[in-house]
């Protein structure tokens, strides 16, 4: 005589249902999966606390089977002798759709065995080894070239800022602006290296259900300085419509509330995200994006864009204004010119594209979606970088007088020393 049917641990029975999908995924599993079974798993416990307070009517003390969890679904209690019937989890890209039932019934010693068993009726969407093997070449791809692309970024960041803090004459509202904005693309780098050492170093802890403290510090130190990226991004179009609209302001009395913008509303925004999650949500490492509170990081960024995207077109249209005045100047045209190219390129800083990629579901276009904002976007530092600094004719100016300058300086050394010599 047999005894009742015990259900295997949840993430061993997981892990057996799901392994061909997380060997294809790469090294990090697709962490809306696991979340999908914990919260299915959270419920059904939940019933079961709450059937268990409940006193059952009299007579029927311990007759039939209570709500059992066995690691995929949920089975609600019923009677001796009856059976119940549940279809395959509906997860897509995992399993197959399938119309076969899983059942199991309520015998004298607890629940049956599923009958078919979850590895037969539940079959998983399947892929040929040369499939596996070329998306796990995406993934090394992708993560050596955004690598590459962060670490670029950080050190034409760093040169940049340098080179804005060592000359006295770029020291300005414009320049300082800029400077704050490559520090926010240098945490932005930083970052992503610090969230990778933390959640993806060591392969054999999941990071879908891993809940620290550091990896939840190291996702909010990850948000903050995106927030920060884009409203420093949002800053930089405020001040360009400023110099637009108002020509013989007083630069120095925005700088402040600019500061404010920059780095306060994404610390404020964050905290009040640490805050919901610690009170509302707190598990895992706060990095799963199907989360309700994610909208209260993600409404301040598209906030942002929009904002962003409108100060674009004003200003194309203000520029376009002004170089088509007959009373304009050649040297004022020329200006605005240089203006109007120098805005043309900043167009993707703006985050027009961003804006194209929220139109779209997560599941639309992947591939191209990791690529761009991954690949590309790791990119983002250098180009701004070259824009701002490197290509800044004023820059360039600069330092053609200060290299000429050290050349004469060195001469001038060498012909004293020279002189020197020849009188002793």
């Amino acid at each position: 005589m047999r005894g009742p049917w015990k259900p295997p641990r949840p993430c061993s029975l997981l892990l057996l249902l799901l392994l061909p999908t997380l060997q294809v995924r790469g090294t990090h599993p697709d962490c809306s999966i696991v979340l999908h079974f914990q919260k299915q798993e959270m419920e059904c416990l939940e019933r079961i606390r709450s059937e268990r307070q409940t006193p059952a009517p009299s007579g029927q003390e311990g007759e039939g089977c209570p709500t059992e969890w066995d690691g995929v679904s949920c089975w609600p209690a019923l009677p001796l002798g009856r059976s119940r019937a549940v279809a395959c989890p509906d997860i897509l890209d995992v399993f197959k759709r399938s119309e076969e039932l899983i059942q199991r019934n309520c015998t004298e010693w607890g629940w049956s065995l599923p009958s078919p068993p979850y590895h037969r009726a539940c079959q998983l969407e399947t892929l040929s080894s040369n499939d596996t093997e070329a998306k796990a070449c995406r993934f090394v791809t992708m993560k050596v070239l955004y690598t590459c692309g962060y670490s670029t970024s950080l050190a034409a960041l760093l040169l940049a800022i340098g080179i804005f803090s060592c000359f006295r004459k770029l020291h300005c509202t414009r320049n300082s602006i800029h400077i704050h904005f490559f520090t926010s693309f240098i945490l932005r780098g930083t970052a992503v290296f610090i969230k990778d050492s933390v959640l993806f170093s060591d392969e054999s802890i999941d990071h879908c259900t891993m809940s620290t403290v550091t990896c939840k510090a190291a996702i909010t130190f990850f948000q903050y300085s995106v927030l920060a990226n884009f409203y420093w991004l949002l800053v930089e179009g405020l001040y360009l419509q400023m110099l637009l609209l108002l020509t013989f302001t007083c630069e120095r009395s925005y700088t402040w509330g600019y500061i404010l913008m920059g780095w306060g509303v994404p610390m404020v925004t964050v905290g009040v995200w640490v805050l919901t999650r610690l009170q509302y949500d707190n598990h895992g490492c706060w990095d799963d994006y199907s989360s309700l509170y994610w909208w209260v990081i993600k409404a301040p960024i598209l906030l942002a864009i929009f904002v962003n995207f409108l100060i674009f077109l004003n200003v194309t249209r203000m520029l376009a204004q002004k170089i088509r005045c007959p009373d304009l100047s050649k040297t004022h045209k020329q200006q605005y010119m240089r203006l109007t190219k120098s805005t043309l390129l900043l167009i993707p800083l703006f985050g027009v594209h961003y804006v194209v990629f929220a139109l779209f579901p997560k599941h639309v276009g992947t591939d191209a979606r990791l690529y761009f904002e991954l690949v590309l976007g790791s990119y983002q530092g250098f180009l701004v970088a070259l824009l701002y600094c490197f290509l800044n004719g004023e820059v360039q100016a600069e330092i053609r007088r200060n290299w000429g300058k050290w050349q004469r300086s060195m001469e001038s050394n060498v012909f004293n020393l020279a002189t020197q010599d020849f009188t002793a």
